[in-house]
């Protein structure tokens, strides 16, 4: 089917446009939602690239007064937020463009939520009832356009931002981060390199993966995440094989908005893991969920041969149960140049007591088919390091 069959107008769960060239369409949805000078923020990697230099001219030509903010680290931090705080009030700007990856979509929303706030950034971890503190009124709106098919953050109503002093990754929460317009153009992610293609595109994979097995009651999501897994399946190789197939890269940005929004329903160990992992080690959000996966997997056998079997019989897999969902994965991931361990991705073994405890209060352990301990996240955090299953 061609690309052009797939352009269609979404309002579940917040208004989405899809298609190729709807970047276009960037302009005017500042305008619906009352900008007049918005503030892009993407990453310095995207910063001096044609499409954000593209991005910008359209608004000006539109006459909007945007500006660019581009401090933000692979993992952001509370002092970028803070800084593009700064950026978006000396500028006098009145909304956000979160333009790029997790990282940029991430900083955007919680610069968007902090512009009106007079709390510390930390007073709004989701944790309790912080998010009852949040001036909602002082909120700017965001327009997300994704450039990556990974963490589906354009639909998410939380930002995961690393606390600079406690090394630690916090989840920033309140429903109105939600961006209210969403563009899903798969013509901005087709300069993406097969590694963080494969590396995004399985994170997507862990969204959905660890929402499906959730103990959660929510139908809905379960049923975005076994599409979105399937999605996975039939388009990330795809996409990995040729960088340039335009309908896989927009299957992909569904799928990744598909995992996002099922992810309502909780993750899990894969994410209880990889978020100290990411604060510790500064390494790649999506990669580590993608190496910890198989293992996390295993360690949550007994709770989730159901839901597998289930889950192997929408995929079409050759076998039925647990194992041929395992099997798949470890294929799939052979086949996108994964690496097997963590080691490989030169994370060591000095905190392993440390990473277990960290994992065992991250916010995604709360729905982990199993609520394991500390010692136990240390056990599959071990076994990922040794590639052992």
């Amino acid at each position: 089917m061609e690309p052009s069959h797939f352009r269609m107008n979404w309002n579940y769960p917040t208004s989405v446009r899809v298609g190729v060239g709807r970047i276009a369409e960037l302009a005017s949805a500042c305008r619906e939602l009352g900008m007049a000078a918005p503030l892009l923020v993407t990453d310095p990697g995207l910063s001096g690239l044609p499409m954000i230099d593209a991005a910008l001219a359209r608004c000006r030509d539109a006459g909007l007064q945007a500006g660019l903010f581009h401090r933000i680290k692979g993992n952001p931090t509370g002092t970028n937020v803070m800084d593009g705080v700064e950026a978006f009030r000396s500028g006098g700007h009145d909304g956000v463009i979160a333009f790029g990856g997790g990282s940029a979509l991430d900083a955007g929303k919680a610069i968007a939520l902090m512009v009106g706030q007079d709390r510390p950034l930390w007073d709004f971890e989701d944790v309790g009832d912080n998010a009852s503190r949040v001036k909602v009124a002082g909120m700017a709106p965001v327009v997300a356009v994704p450039t990556t098919a990974g963490t589906g953050s354009e639909v998410g109503r939380a930002a995961v931002i690393t606390d600079d002093q406690a090394r630690l990754k916090r989840i920033i929460f309140h429903a109105r981060m939600l961006p209210a317009i969403v563009l899903l153009d798969p013509e901005l992610t087709l300069g993406l390199p097969r590694t963080l293609t494969a590396a995004t595109g399985m994170d997507a994979l862990s969204h959905s993966l660890e929402a499906f097995c959730s103990p959660l009651y929510h139908p809905m999501a379960e049923g975005i995440a076994l599409e979105g897994m399937r999605l996975v399946k039939d388009f990330l190789p795809r996409a990995c094989a040729d960088g340039g197939d335009v309908e896989a890269r927009l299957q992909m940005l569904v799928a990744s908005s598909m995992g996002a929004t099922a992810f309502q329903r909780g993750l899990g160990g894969m994410h209880a893991l990889a978020h100290p992992l990411g604060a510790l080690y500064d390494a790649h959000h999506g990669l580590l969920n993608a190496v910890l996966m198989p293992f996390v997997l295993q360690a949550n056998r007994a709770s989730i041969e159901a839901p597998m079997e289930r889950l192997a019989r929408y995929l079409g897999l050759p076998q039925v149960g647990f194992g041929a969902v395992l099997d798949w994965v470890l294929d799939l991931r052979a086949g996108l140049g994964i690496p097997h361990s963590l080691a490989e991705i030169g994370i060591d073994g000095a905190r392993v007591e440390q990473v277990g405890r960290m994992a065992e209060v991250d916010p995604s352990a709360g729905t982990n088919p199993i609520p394991f301990d500390a010692a136990q996240y240390s056990r599959i955090f071990q076994h990922a390091l040794e590639g052992r299953l």
